[in-house]
């Protein structure tokens, strides 16, 4: 207990210290750094600066301080670390108060760190490199009056006009690569009258580089291009001259073709007489026995003998070989540079060791599929990467599900902790090419695959119903660029049974008869397309998500019942078939702020509308809302549609609560607490609404007029916890505005009460 007592007694005397100095333990001539007070950047009249200059003198300038908020301007009031590290400097190695000394504890920020005098010639650097020649820079170390030890900075820096190109030299047309060169340059930005910038100048070379590489001469590097800018002929003007480095070797100046192509299969087990085959053009060497059509070496080996070797193809080579993911290992390599000697020609050696096909994964998830269920769950799942020998990969998995509330809401007005659960068994064959679509634009760098799915689910709500599901489906999944994805169904069967349901269950349907039909032993044919814009691998600091699909339930197959003169209502295999329209259009945005810090936005808006052979979509295409990844402060399915509420007696009137018209919009900060530990505060908006209107829930239909009341609003505040595979969260939703009326509560703030507006949800990954 002493000891305990005395890392209690240092933990109250840390908290005492807070109104005591935080440079206690600096050194002589030592200043701590607070923040910049001013950064002016100015550009002199007239002179335009584009904004990813400014962006880099600011990044340059901007050193957060300690405890810093916004940095480099606004600190904290409570310098937590500095604290630590002036009042709790453990005796030894081992212990709490040395735990939370390695925890806490942060450095100060000196002045002399900062070298602010160093970082103004680091932006004269950025300056000169983009054409701003002269710019004048500037600070001032301003020191705290009542403590010396401390001090801000103001920066200044006046940016003057900017030079541009006057004169651009090539190098003699003389040869083929020297035409290649002049010929690039030609229809490059690098013109006359264009503000002189280097990175624009290193950015062409690499074009340049890449461009005859491709065209044969595969050891050409962009350093052996050189620039000569000559600013002393005209005022404000740069000649450039553009040369060829002296001393490149020989071989970097000459055109290869591809000569010989050796291509190595070891087996799996590295065991296994070897044999040797030709294929086209190549050699191929294998471990008997070999699982490999003769087909799939000549569709994904770009290089052929006797053309100019390119290293675009060398790569798409290696690319295309690895998707298929049955190999461990693809290793492409040419005649190296000191081998080349009289050659004009560069061997190709190609070692693909295979992978065992067979493999196990078990994995723990939280599904949230479109009908709503959700819940962790376990996914056993079987994969063949090479069943037929060509790639193709078959997935079998069995997965399990349940789904848990707090709460009040099972039939016997009780709270159920484990209320629901789900199984199934779904298995998938990709193959890696598109069958049948080879006339759809994509590119041969990218995945392209078509699904083939079969699977089958049991899902089990007691006190309501047991329901089965059947699927089969068909399609594709392909790139069409480095951010364009497609996934395109061209068709899916699924059918729908409810084996058993409970008496309560079946009064409720016979009120309801809109959600009966819903729930009804039906088939759904479908067919969808989902376009998906994602940025991620080309913005460091701002990503967009661009995600909109649209599906097509009945009515391919309604128009051919209707050519062959079947009239009313359509069945398939004696049973009904759904026939709807469904679209939804989602944007997501997420900017960086600082390193650790991220805003994230998102926008959702979905339609569905059901006509023809059916008067309502089904159940499970319905729209609802509320829950983890949605309007946080409201449990899942507990809003709308619209302004309509279940009277409080009725523990069905979760089933009413669907919708064909879906709006939400969501904003969140996320920022970093400690280590692996993140915050996040955020707010949520939207609703569902019916399209058709429904006598027995009044107030659900989509109305202009009530529109804006209809809107829930919801805030909140949560934790994420990043284990690197996946993220732990916690959120605690607070609800400001509900879409229904509460008679007690007649201003915009119409929650019951502060206790009853708050929901608390546990989840895997980010809610968007």
């Amino acid at each position: 207990m002493k000891a305990w007592k005395k890392i209690l007694y240092a933990l109250i005397s840390g908290t005492i210290l807070v109104s005591c100095s935080t440079t206690s333990r600096l050194g002589e001539g030592e200043v701590l750094y607070t923040g910049v007070k001013k950064m002016k950047i100015e550009p002199e009249e007239g002179v335009e600066v584009p904004g990813s200059v400014t962006s880099q003198v600011r990044s340059t300038l901007s050193v957060p301080a300690n405890n810093s908020l916004y940095a480099p301007y606004i600190r904290s009031p409570f310098p937590i670390g500095l604290w630590v590290y002036n009042y709790m400097k453990p005796s030894k190695n081992t212990g709490l108060k040395h735990w939370i000394y390695e925890k806490l504890a942060k450095e100060p920020v000196l002045i002399s760190t900062v070298q602010p005098e160093l970082r103004l010639r680091v932006v004269q650097d950025i300056l000169n490199n983009n054409g701003y020649f002269g710019s004048k820079t500037k600070y001032e170390i301003l020191y705290n009056k009542k403590n010396k030890k401390k001090a801000r900075i103001n920066y200044w820096v006046e940016i003057a006009p900017a030079y541009t190109l006057d004169s651009i030299y090539l190098p003699e047309n003389n040869t083929r690569l020297t035409q290649i060169i002049d010929s690039i340059y030609s229809r490059s930005p690098i013109q006359p009258g264009t503000r002189y910038c280097l990175d624009s100048l290193a950015s062409v070379r690499n074009n340049v580089t890449q461009v005859v590489r491709n065209m044969g001469y595969y050891y050409f590097r962009p350093e052996y291009i050189e620039y000569l800018a000559d600013t002393t002929q005209k005022d404000q003007r740069v000649d450039l001259k553009l040369i060829l480095r002296k001393g490149i070797p020989a071989e970097a100046l000459k055109a290869y073709r591809v000569g010989k192509i050796n291509i190595s299969l070891p087996s799996a087990s590295g065991k296994g007489e070897w044999d040797t085959i030709r294929q086209r053009d190549m050699t191929v060497a294998f471990q008997k026995p070999i699982h490999l059509r003769k087909s799939v070496l000549p569709q994904n080996i770009l290089l052929h003998t006797g053309q100019y070797f390119s290293v675009n193809q060398e790569n798409l080579t290696q690319t295309k070989l690895t998707r298929l993911g049955i190999f461990r290992s693809v290793s492409v390599n040419v005649t190296p540079l000191d081998s080349l000697k009289g050659k004009d020609s560069l061997d190709v050696s190609i070692e693909t060791p295979f992978d065992i096909p067979l493999e196990a994964s078990l994995e723990a998830n939280v599904s949230s599929k479109s009908n709503s269920y959700l819940g962790p769950g376990l996914v056993f799942g079987i994969n063949h990467r090479n069943i037929f020998g060509g790639g193709e990969k078959l997935s079998v998995k069995l997965n399990g599900s349940y789904e848990w509330q707090t709460g009040g809401g099972s039939s016997k007005g009780k709270s159920s902790l484990f209320n629901s659960y789900e199984i199934g068994l779904n298995s998938t064959l990709s193959i890696p090419r598109l069958l049948g679509l080879k006339f759809m634009p994509h590119s041969r760098r990218f995945d392209t695959n078509t699904n083939f799915q079969l699977g089958a689910n049991l899902l089990n709500r007691p006190h309501y119903f047991r329901m089965a599901s059947f699927n089969i489906s068909y399609g594709y999944d392909y790139q069409s660029a480095s951010t364009r994805f497609h996934n395109l169904t061209i068709a899916k069967l699924t059918y729908t049974k409810l084996l058993n349901t409970t008496e309560a269950f079946d009064k409720t349907m016979e009120e309801n008869p809109a959600i009966a039909m819903s729930f009804s032993n039906q088939f759904i044919p479908t067919s969808s397309y989902t376009y998906t814009f994602d940025n991620r691998q080309r913005e460091k600091n701002d990503r967009w998500v661009w995600q909109i699909s649209g599906t097509s339930a009945g009515n391919i197959l309604w128009s051919i019942m209707e050519v062959f003169g079947k009239k009313g209502e359509k069945k398939l295999f004696g049973s009904p078939f759904s026939q709807f329209i469904k679209g939804t259009n989602e944007v997501k945005y997420y900017h960086r702020i600082r390193t650790d810090n991220w805003l994230a936005t998102r926008l959702l808006i979905g339609a569905g509308y059901a006509y023809g052979n059916s008067k309502q979509m089904p159940y499970s295409e319905q729209f609802y809302i509320g829950g983890a990844n949605s309007i946080r402060a409201f449990t899942i399915r507990s809003l709308g549609p619209g302004s309509y509420r279940p009277p409080a007696d009725d523990s069905y009137g979760y089933f009413d609560q669907t919708g064909n018209f879906k709006l939400e919009a969501n904003v969140e900060f996320r920022f970093k607490i400690a280590g692996n530990l993140h915050g996040a505060i955020f707010v949520d908006a939207g609703n569902i609404w019916l399209l058709k209107k429904d006598p027995l829930r009044p107030g659900g239909e989509l109305n202009a007029k009530t529109f804006l009341k209809d809107i829930a609003l919801g805030t909140g505040i949560g934790l994420r916890y990043d284990i690197s595979m996946l993220v732990l969260r916690a959120d605690l939703g607070i609800g400001i505005h509900t879409p229904y009326e509460n008679p007690d509560k007649k201003s915009y703030y119409n929650m019951t009460s502060f206790k009853k507006s708050l929901a608390f949800h546990l989840a895997i990954g980010y809610p968007f």
